[in-house]
């Protein structure tokens, strides 16, 4: 069944950068002229105890999974893999924060040392760290030919994990424009339509750059998979001008669902599956992929460094990529499935309001909306400490 609004996990999965100095240290330890922190290729495995020890731990999301509607103890498709294949799965809901976890666990990877996690999932601008810095093995896809066939073209080869091997996404996600047509009486089509005059203090934007930044870039007509750096410094110029005007509210979290709901904004940079919970509620509430596009993100599964049962975790992660169990999945958490292959599955649902979310362009997008979807390059290293810098300032962390 499809998960009530009451119970969305909007406020607690997609995360905000913290403050400079957290984000200038990570960005200088992500650099190669910290020689301590990378791991080369060799020294990431350990023996393998998955033959002989059926377990694995995973640590993920808050309310990221599908769940039982009488009992919020069960979990549905965790449960049908521990009882298909014997694996025990001790599930951890731990991850509140990129920035947060990344510290709780980076002690032990520097020092080549276990997490005592198997599997861990991350935003991809995160996981592009862990990759840089050999903190993460590479999966075998001998062991997962659900992955290999079923996941989405558009997911496949991202710039900081050509072909997939070190990431494989959770679940996936679109950063566009939410508004109220009730309210504002227009429709929105473009991203330079939040600096409309009738739009005036009632626009906000994300506050993390990683979040951030790709969508106002799309409103310039930048190709996100090839942004340069005078891309970005012209969106910041754009923002801080918007800023100077009072044409912006403030920058936001999660929180701006509350804003959204309450009328107090009519437009905001949004995340697609925290609109198809808003919407249960109120149907004037749109959610728009501008025609100039929008970005395509992902949550990605990760087998840490030192990981104790590395084939038990490339098991658990093709089982979430079996179209019926993605299908499950989908239905639960709302996110773009990365699995297009569910849609089918739950088309022919005899349950007309699962069956219905096969036709949800946010879950499923359709060839038109996925023309106008890219996945943006990340920020490397060398750029992150002088664009957080600036981005910061304007934010005001």
């Amino acid at each position: 069944m499809p998960r009530t609004p009451s119970q969305t996990p909007a406020l607690s999965r997609r995360s905000l950068l913290r403050a400079l100095g957290g984000t200038a240290a990570l960005g200088a330890l992500a650099g190669c002229g910290v020689p301590a922190a990378y791991v080369k290729a060799d020294d990431r495995a350990v023996s393998d105890l998955s033959a002989k020890d059926h377990r694995l731990v995973f640590a993920n999301w808050p309310l990221y999974i599908d769940v039982d509607e009488h009992n919020p103890d069960k979990r549905p498709t965790l449960d049908a893999f521990e009882k298909h294949t014997g694996i025990s799965v001790d599930y951890i809901e731990e991850i509140n924060d990129n920035d947060e976890f990344f510290g709780k666990i980076s002690p032990a990877l520097m020092n080549h040392q276990s997490t005592g996690r198997d599997l861990i999932v991350m935003s991809d601008w995160m996981c592009a760290r862990f990759v840089r810095l050999g903190w993460v093995q590479k999966m075998d896809r001998a062991h997962q030919p659900n992955v290999a066939r079923y996941l989405d073209p558009l997911l496949r080869s991202p710039a900081f994990d050509p072909g997939r091997r070190y990431t494989v996404p959770w679940q996936s996600g679109i950063t566009g424009i939410a508004y109220d047509r009730r309210r504002l009486g227009r429709e929105i089509r473009h991203v330079k339509d939040l600096w409309a005059s009738d739009l005036r203090g009632r626009v906000t934007l994300l506050s993390g750059l990683d979040e951030a930044f790709a969508l106002l870039m799309q409103g310039n007509g930048v190709d996100i998979t090839k942004w340069t750096a005078d891309d970005f410094y012209t969106v910041c110029d754009e923002v801080q001008q918007q800023v100077d005007r009072g044409q912006i509210r403030r920058f936001t979290g999660n929180d701006y669902t509350k804003d959204l709901v309450s009328g107090d904004v009519l437009a905001c940079q949004a995340y697609s599956g925290d609109v198809i919970q808003l919407q249960a509620d109120n149907p004037g509430i749109r959610f728009v992929v501008p025609e100039e596009g929008a970005e395509l993100w992902s949550d990605s599964l990760m087998i840490p460094d030192r990981a104790a049962h590395k084939a038990n975790a490339e098991r658990l992660v093709d089982y979430y990529y079996e179209p019926a169990v993605a299908a499950e999945l989908a239905a639960w958490v709302n996110y773009v499935c990365p699995v297009p292959a569910a849609q089918q599955v739950l088309a022919d649902s005899r349950d007309k309001d699962t069956a219905a979310l096969a036709e949800n362009p946010l879950i499923f997008p359709n060839a038109e909306m996925r023309s106008r979807l890219a996945v943006a390059r990340d920020i490397t290293s060398t750029e992150r400490v002088e664009f957080a810098k600036r981005w910061n300032k304007i934010v005001g962390l």
